[in-house]
């Protein structure tokens, strides 16, 4: 009887194990996806993927005299990259990074100052690619 228990909780064992492995192997990559080998295909459901950061009107260029439109930046990145980054400190091939570019606004909030995001204005990607020249596409 002690046998069969032995040889029932082994055989479980396998079985877990093996049914795991498989629903591993069975997902979907969210690494890049692109037509004709180098036209980047926008991935969908990049808002569901690790948020890494927000920003409103951060710019490299000096400041101008004019007014610029008021734009938040944020920043999404595929989620097995980011797992692969908080692993060994740097991204692994296939990293995409998703800018989205939306406009503020203050006018339809309850508060009195403040801005929050509105409508999406443009969107952009960079992606860790070892077949491009310098590693990176945008």
């Amino acid at each position: 009887m002690k046998w069969t228990l032995v040889l029932l909780a082994a055989v479980l064992l396998v079985v877990v194990a093996t049914s795991r492995n498989t629903v591993a192997q069975e997902e979907p990559s969210d690494g890049p996806r692109y037509e004709n080998e180098t036209n980047l295909v926008r991935p969908t459901d990049y808002r569901t993927w690790t948020f890494l950061s927000s920003s409103l009107n951060m710019t490299y260029e000096p400041p101008s005299g004019g007014s610029r439109p008021q734009l938040f930046q944020n920043v999404f990145v595929n989620p097995s990259s980011y797992r692969g980054f908080m692993q060994t400190g740097g991204w692994p091939d296939e990293t995409v990074f998703v800018l989205e570019l939306r406009r503020s606004s203050s006018e339809g909030a309850i508060t009195t100052t403040g801005q929050f995001q509105s409508d999406l204005v443009a969107l952009e990607a960079e992606v860790k690619d070892s077949r491009f020249s310098d590693g990176w596409a945008f």
